[in-house]
């Protein structure tokens, strides 16, 4: 046995959701809430919390073989991780937002009149490289600016060329700047409320992102390493699986049988079964949850004794198969 993986998850607004996706695929954790160490009941398992933004870079380096971070933090680092899933949970916007009263329609208004108004901008954000290039893509700054990079000012260095366009980096409280300390933020929003609470108004959605299940890519071409990591990806993925799905039972008489099935939708093909009482069927099938308003009716008129319930998992083996031979050495 190679040892054993090393799975760093995030602290933070990603934490709770980490936690319970995993626990719903049946890992105990225990001491998240204590240390940066946890306990995993899977004893091959490494298991370290940090914040998601360090985390794409710390995999990326081989200092971790699996992680989850959000995807706005592999955009903003850049760096080479794969990713193997959206793990669907930490949905956010992120966004450009300046303060409500300048009533900014567009990015490019932004700019142009905080430039005639003030002769320059300043943007706080954690996302350096995100907020660097959105600037630089917008027309009014091509057009006064062309390829000169903005200025982007750490409490540790300077660097761009472009003093009047700065990007001050933010370290929490972001909301908090304008109007005094920045003209402008790029910051994740879920719901808008605290930008709303702090005066500010979305001028420009940037992304939008969640929760993504990352690998080093030297640690997927480890056999053993690569089998346990997709371990980890199979049950997470079922635990996702379950959350759209029903599992549903009912009869049927005979006669009613062929147009029953028409109407199922599948995961692969409904088991059915003879029931004791002739002319009589059992079927079972698992359907997406949102098709069962759709065939209700029909249900409703061909069978009897509908019982439907929430799987608990539902494991994509065959999806799982083929992403282990992407990564199988050739």
């Amino acid at each position: 046995m190679a040892g054993r993986l090393r799975f760093v998850l995030p602290k933070g607004s990603l934490e709770k959701g980490s936690l319970e996706l995993l626990e719903r695929a049946f890992y105990r954790v225990e001491g998240a809430d204590r240390s940066y160490s946890p306990r995993i009941s899977d004893e091959d398992i490494d298991l370290r919390m940090l914040r998601p933004q360090e985390i794409p870079v710390y995999i990326a380096e081989g200092l971790y073989d699996l992680g989850i971070t959000g995807l706005d933090w592999v955009r903003e680092t850049g760096v080479d991780v794969e990713v193997l899933r959206d793990l669907e949970f930490g949905r956010v916007k992120l966004v450009l937002a300046a303060p409500r009263n300048g009533r900014y329609r567009s990015l490019d208004e932004f700019l142009e009149r905080s430039l005639e108004e003030k002769g320059r901008v300043r943007v706080a954000t954690e996302y350096l490289n995100i907020s660097r290039r959105l600037l630089m893509g917008s027309r009014v700054y091509r057009e006064r600016y062309g390829s000169k990079t903005p200025m982007i000012i750490t409490p540790w260095y300077r660097t761009g060329e472009n003093p009047d366009v700065s990007i001050l980096l933010s370290f929490g409280a972001t909301e908090a700047k304008p109007p005094l300390a920045a003209d402008a933020i790029v910051d994740n929003t879920e719901t808008g409320r605290t930008l709303e609470q702090n005066s500010l108004a979305v001028v420009e959605e940037i992304m939008e992102s969640s929760a993504l299940l990352v690998a080093n890519p030297k640690a997927l071409g480890d056999e053993w390493k690569r089998e346990k990591i997709l371990d980890i990806l199979t049950m997470l993925s079922g635990v996702i699986e379950s959350n759209k799905r029903l599992h549903i039972f009912l009869n049927v008489r005979e006669e009613n049988l062929e147009e029953l099935l028409a109407s199922l939708p599948a995961l692969k093909a409904p088991t059915i079964n003879k029931l004791s009482t002739p002319g009589w069927y059992a079927v079972n099938t698992v359907i997406e949850k949102s098709e069962l308003y759709r065939i209700l009716p029909r249900i409703r008129r061909l069978a009897q004794g509908l019982v439907a319930h929430e799987p608990q998992l539902i494991l994509p083996l065959e999806e799982i198969e083929r992403e282990s031979g992407k990564h199988r050495p050739q």
